[in-house]
């Protein structure tokens, strides 16, 4: 079911500084940061030739990565994101597999303008998944 890892999810607490030290450091190609108030994060995508990394950084007061960055004051990983070709069988299907899908379970619009749905850590061994439609 799931295809391609689409990308890694990292938490930051400085986007400007991250994205610089992909950009000149580590010489990778960085996006133009991007606010999705649906979700409470700005992110900044590092293409890389294999896959992408996501930079997150906390949107508003009611931000739903700021209590992961509270905890992790240096930011970490936070979720990874698998592509499937049709989201609402993967979810129909993960669902009648016993895994719960956060939120009210209806696909959001991701950064990449694609539905995505979160599923529970605690069902992954204690990773946050993304899935998103391609």
């Amino acid at each position: 079911m799931i295809g391609r890892l689409n990308h890694v999810a990292i938490v930051v607490p400085d986007l400007a500084a991250a994205a610089e030290t992909y950009r000149t450091t580590l010489g990778a190609k960085v996006s133009d940061p991007l606010d999705l108030p649906d979700h409470g994060v700005t992110t900044v995508f590092v293409e890389l030739p294999n896959t992408k990394i996501e930079l997150l950084h906390p949107l508003g007061e009611g931000s739903t990565i700021a209590k992961f960055l509270s905890n992790n004051a240096s930011g970490g990983i936070h979720h990874v994101c698998y592509e499937v070709e049709d989201i609402i069988a993967a979810r129909d299907k993960l669902k009648a597999d016993g895994l719960r899908v956060l939120g009210d379970g209806e696909p959001k619009i991701g950064a990449h303008g694609k539905p995505v749905l979160f599923l529970h850590p605690k069902d992954l061994f204690g990773t946050l998944v993304e899935i998103e439609q391609v």
